[in-house]
Formats: C-alpha cells, structure tokens, sequence
C-alpha cells in the first residue's frame, strides 16, 4: 500500500491537511493540491514527511489515488476540468453537502443523488468511492492523539476499489475501513455528517462512527 502515492485536491483545508498527515506518516508519498500552487506548497511544507505541494491538475495527474476534499461549492466544476488526468484512477470522494443556518448543520439536496454519485457522473472513466466523510480534522491534525477510533464507511460500485481505499483507511492507526454499500447509498453517509456535527457541538466533543458485530 504504501508504494500509492495520495494527492489530495483541496488539500489545503483542514480535512485534506489532516489526511495528508496521515498518510504521509503511515509512508504514503503525498502530494497536496490547491488552486494556488504556493499555498498548496505552504500546506505541504506545514506537514514535512515528504509532502509535496502543486496545483490540482498536476497533482490529479501525478498521484495513484486522488482524494477530493474540496469545498461543496466547487466540486463539480473542479472535477469536470480534471476529468481527463483522473481517469483510470480510483478517485475518493469525502465531500459532504451541507448548509448552516442559526439551527446548525443540514444536509443538501443533491441533483445526481449525493456529492459521490456527482463525481461518478462527471468522471465515468474514474473508479469513484466515497469515504472519509467523518473523520475529524482536529484529531487528524493532533500531533498529541496517536490512534484515531472511527471505523470509516467505504462505498462504491467497484469490488477492488472498494477493498483498497478499506485498506487506505486502515494506514491510520485505529482506523477501520468497513464497506457501507453501492454507490447510491453514499447520500445518508454524507448527509449524517450534520448529526454528528450537533453531537459534537452538544457535547464539546469529537465524535466518530464505529460499526459494532462486524
């Protein structure tokens, strides 16, 4: 596993920051992609192990496995203008559509279903799986916090494709990667997201999903 390289589009964002640390410890080579080439490398350099930095489309082209950890808003446009470097790869999807209001996180309403089935429709040359959808940037980022302990949902339509990003998910120590079904399940994985962004709030917590009995 670690002879994959993981570049991450918006990584310059917690979530991707977070990821990329991750990875990077476990011995992945990283490549962090921004709009910004020099932020990109700024959040690269943040990290160390490695960790390269360079503008989405390099990194899109560059990388095995490409993480989409962009902001809602341009999720679609950004991965039509990457459909040609993407194709062939295993691209992961952890965008979560959702807005705020003064009652906190909800969940939007997707027209091809959730942000998963959307990349699927614009890259149908790319092996799309969705995952990562609640791990904590914080504890991501945590120097301090040595295991992580969240099993994460993995869903796709490709068997293979599936069992690597499981796989993936596992190079982070206390990390569980366990399959949650096709592809068209992907919407309530994103959109449970704002629950435990309440929970969190309520509780001043963390908090992440484990599976129990499997």
């Amino acid at each position: 596993m670690t002879e994959l390289s993981i570049g991450i589009l918006g990584g310059t964002g917690d979530q991707g920051k977070g990821l990329a640390h991750r990875f990077a410890q476990a011995g992945h080579p990283v490549l962090i992609g921004s709009r910004n080439a020099q932020r990109a490398q700024e959040a690269a350099d943040s990290i160390g192990l490695g960790a390269r930095g360079a503008e989405n489309a390099v990194v899109a082209a560059e990388a095995d496995i490409v993480i989409v950890a962009v902001p809602w808003d341009g999720h679609k446009e950004l991965l039509i203008s990457l459909r040609e470097p993407l194709a062939g790869k295993i691209v992961i999807d952890c965008v979560n559509p959702l807005g705020f209001d003064k009652q906190g996180a909800y969940a939007l309403p997707v027209e091809e279903g959730s942000a998963a089935q959307q990349a699927a429709a614009v890259l149908p040359d790319s092996r799309v799986v969705a995952a990562f959808h609640h791990v904590s940037a914080v504890l991501l980022l945590d120097p301090a916090v040595e295991k992580v302990d969240l099993d994460v949902l993995v869903l796709g339509d490709d068997r293979e494709a599936t069992d690597t990003v499981q796989a993936l998910a596992a190079v982070i120590p206390g990390v569980r990667g366990v399959y949650g079904g096709r592809l068209r399940n992907a919407h309530q994985v994103e959109a449970f997201t704002a629950n435990l962004i309440s929970i969190n709030r309520r509780y001043k917590a963390h908090a992440g999903l484990r599976v129990t009995d499997v």
